[in-house]
């Protein structure tokens, strides 16, 4: 039997723990189904079978269902997986662990960032099926884009995830994943929703995300950007505070 390091390096700790992460999570179907099947479920159905294969709209529903597919791995794995740990003690368990301080938060944003990918890239593959032409920059900024996006949702699960209990954590993550949704105009324009709902639109990273990424497609106004990127990085910062002070009621 080869000897194990007990004491390996930093850096193995990291990536032994990204690894054990992205592992776990993959064999949870309550995880896989509704966070990475679903949205490129939903985009078949919106954009290209009611779009009647217009690539216009393909196009346009690439950018906001791109958002959409990032909202359930970042919400879902820190909100409802954090609460998780918490509940059967695996958290406080690794806090008292010589395990460098960083590495837990880190593997799960590794573990998060590339299930997002995988379901944004399989609506991409959909959408270049369905007639979507963008030139290799305009890929390269939306996919920048969307992978950005997993900052906001994922602090916005990690503060749910410290203050909540398994169950309790999965239904608010469900009401804020479909809110967040709707209300943000991922799934139809928001001109469409009433005009107070239209309003709550711009406190929604959903709504400024998805305006950045029609942006990157070419199919919106880029001289709007900071509109948007404003408040964005506004409701981040108070999505981090959110995340900063669940923890340190946790730690307490």
């Amino acid at each position: 039997m080869p000897d194990v390091d007990p004491h390996p390096p930093a850096r193995q700790v990291y990536v032994r723990e990204a690894w054990a992460e992205i592992v776990k999570s993959a064999r949870l179907p309550q995880f896989i189904i509704p966070t990475i099947a679903l949205p490129p479920a939903f985009y078949a159905l919106f954009a290209l079978a009611i779009g009647q294969g217009s690539a216009e709209v393909a196009t346009r529903n690439l950018a906001t269902f791109g958002v959409f597919a990032v909202m359930g791995p970042a919400l879902f794995g820190f909100g409802a997986n954090i609460a998780a740990e918490r509940e059967s003690g695996q958290l406080e368990l690794k806090r008292l662990s010589p395990m460098p301080a960083g590495a837990q938060i880190s593997a799960r944003v590794v573990a998060t960032t590339a299930f997002s990918a995988l379901a944004f890239l399989l609506i991409y593959t959909l959408g270049v099926m369905g007639g979507v032409r963008l030139s290799a920059g305009q890929w390269a900024m939306l996919a920048m884009v969307h992978t950005l996006a997993v900052i906001p949702f994922a602090l916005i699960g990690l503060g749910i995830g410290y203050r909540l209990g398994q169950k309790g954590a999965i239904a608010v993550a469900n009401i804020v994943f479909l809110a967040m949704a709707v209300l943000g105009g991922l799934w139809m324009p928001i001109a469409v929703l009433p005009q107070a709902m239209q309003t709550m639109a711009w406190a929604l990273p959903s709504y400024h995300l998805g305006e950045i990424a029609l942006m990157a497609t070419g199919r919106g106004d880029g001289a709007q950007l900071w509109l948007h990127a404003g408040p964005l990085l506004l409701i981040t910062a108070a999505a981090g505070l959110f995340a900063w002070t669940g923890e340190r009621g946790q730690a307490a």
